[in-house]
């Protein structure tokens, strides 16, 4: 039988889910229980968002395709987040630990996801998440390409009977090419992008890179390969709209490579080398040919007076630079050498030295409240200390609260809401990243109708956690 989606062409199909929840397992633990009734009833809250009604079987583990998980997940789409039984996604352990053993950074990742523990090397195994795949609308994995080949999983298998399904494939290099067999990781696929070239120090005869480069303290190319895929899966969702009614097969990959992830953002670099033959070196704080924009030091602040104190300040438009002279004190620093931002580029050096002449000698509170005042675009470098005490940040929401546990017996984790805010939409978090397996009984019974002696069984033989 095939339901409507709220939003979608009738063509989208899913398969109904049960009206009423039966428990599973008496023997489940009153932590799952308690998280299982609690995912059920945000289910029936999230009916109304843009993807609800969507179901996506998640395969990968870490970042980029858990991002990709999250994003689709907070607007409405049942994350199905398969994990290995005992270990589950190794982002479980990573980083800080909360008391309970498991990262808080994976109860942000994999919020709004179900977790079910099975083992994708049993054969049996295999074959159960075949069956949860050909129950759904779109796959998310994030191995090395040829993995789910060599597991029977892959599009030109799995497409036999699900013609509709969409595979979201996030590698190091893509599904193609001499490259696709190696490991994709982020900081090498940042690295063979161009992205680390152009961060760190530039050499002061070459322009080109001093030393090692700058990595920024996070995973940029998975959380951006991440983005790319949620981009990519729904476009390949509204393009499966079109095929069906035209009467064609809906499925369809979408190929997400990490390093062309990367290289999406790299702006003008590649065509201003072929036109102009110009090679982009890093610029340290700045960036380069636009003027000024850059991190200026402060006085030591009031309120940390050992931690030297840095500002942003982006005047590079006409009207705010000349601003920000007037602010500083430096009108002779306007003029028509000075006009547009190409006049500005050929006199950094001077324009720079003004401008850290000035703020070196006030507290950060001083320059904020200065060129606040004149209109000009400021902020401080803040830690996350500041980030969550922010009244910006508080008036928004854009760090919020979420319980891990029930009854009393859990415990509030901070995290950045998930982005953008839809007007009219409900999207939020509606459960955090569960513990391993909690759903595995709910969705083994009730989409695949296992029995609980069968589900008993395949846990006895370690093929579920």
């Amino acid at each position: 039988m095939a339901l409507k989606l709220p939003g979608w062409s009738s063509a989208v199909t899913v398969v109904p889910r049960t009206s009423s929840r039966r428990v599973i397992s008496h023997n489940m633990t009153n932590c799952h229980s308690a998280r299982r009734m609690s995912t059920v009833a945000a289910d029936t809250a999230s009916s109304d968002l843009p993807l609800s009604g969507i179901r996506v079987l998640e395969l990968g583990q870490l970042i980029a395709g858990p991002f990709c998980g999250q994003l689709l997940g907070h607007f409405g789409a049942e994350i199905i987040k398969v994990e290995p039984p005992s270990t589950g996604d190794p982002l479980r352990v990573w980083r800080e630990l909360d008391v309970d053993g498991t990262s808080p950074w994976f109860r942000s990742l994999a919020r709004n996801k179900k977790s079910v523990a099975i083992d994708l090397r049993k054969q049996e195994g295999r074959q159960i998440v075949k069956r949860l795949a050909l129950r759904s609308d779109v796959i998310v994995e994030n191995f090395k390409p040829g993995t789910l080949e060599k597991w029977g999983l892959g599009p030109q298998e799995l497409h036999k009977e699900n013609p509709s399904l969409i595979f979201t494939r996030v590698s190091g290099y893509g599904q193609t090419g001499p490259w696709a067999s190696r490991p994709g990781y982020a900081s090498v696929c940042e690295a063979e992008s161009g992205f680390r070239f152009i961060n760190g120090q530039p050499d002061p005869d070459t322009g080109l890179l001093l030393g090692p480069p700058t990595r920024p303290s996070i995973s940029l190319g998975d959380s951006v390969a991440g983005l790319h895929a949620a981009f990519g899966t729904v476009l390949a969702l509204l393009s499966k709209q079109k095929k069906a009614s035209r009467g064609e097969r809906g499925g369809e990959t979408v190929d997400v490579s990490i390093m062309e992830s990367m290289l999406n953002l790299m702006e003008g670099i590649v065509p201003e080398y072929d036109r102009k033959g110009k090679v982009r070196g890093p610029s340290g704080s700045s960036v380069t040919g636009i003027v000024p924009t850059n991190a200026y030091p402060c006085l030591p602040s009031p309120s940390t007076p050992t931690s030297p104190t840095y500002i942003i300040i982006g005047a590079n438009g006409d009207t705010l630079y000349a601003r920000l002279m007037r602010a500083i004190g430096r009108e002779d620093l306007i003029g028509p050498s000075y006009a547009h931002n190409h006049h500005r580029v050929a006199r950094q050096g001077e324009i720079e030295e003004a401008i850290s002449a000035w703020t070196s000698q006030q507290h950060v509170e001083e320059v904020l409240t200065t060129l606040e005042g004149a209109g000009v675009p400021v902020g401080r470098v803040v830690g996350v200390k500041e980030i969550v005490e922010g009244e910006q940040v508080k008036a928004r929401g854009a760090v919020e609260d979420v319980e891990v546990g029930r009854d009393g017996e859990g415990w509030n984790v901070k995290m950045p809401r998930v982005f953008p805010v839809l007007e009219g939409c409900d999207a939020k978090t509606r459960w955090a990243g569960p513990d391993l397996g909690a759903h595995t009984e709910e969705v083994l019974g009730e989409l695949l109708g296992l029995s609980v002696e069968s589900i008993t069984r395949l846990r006895e033989e370690g093929v579920i956690g």
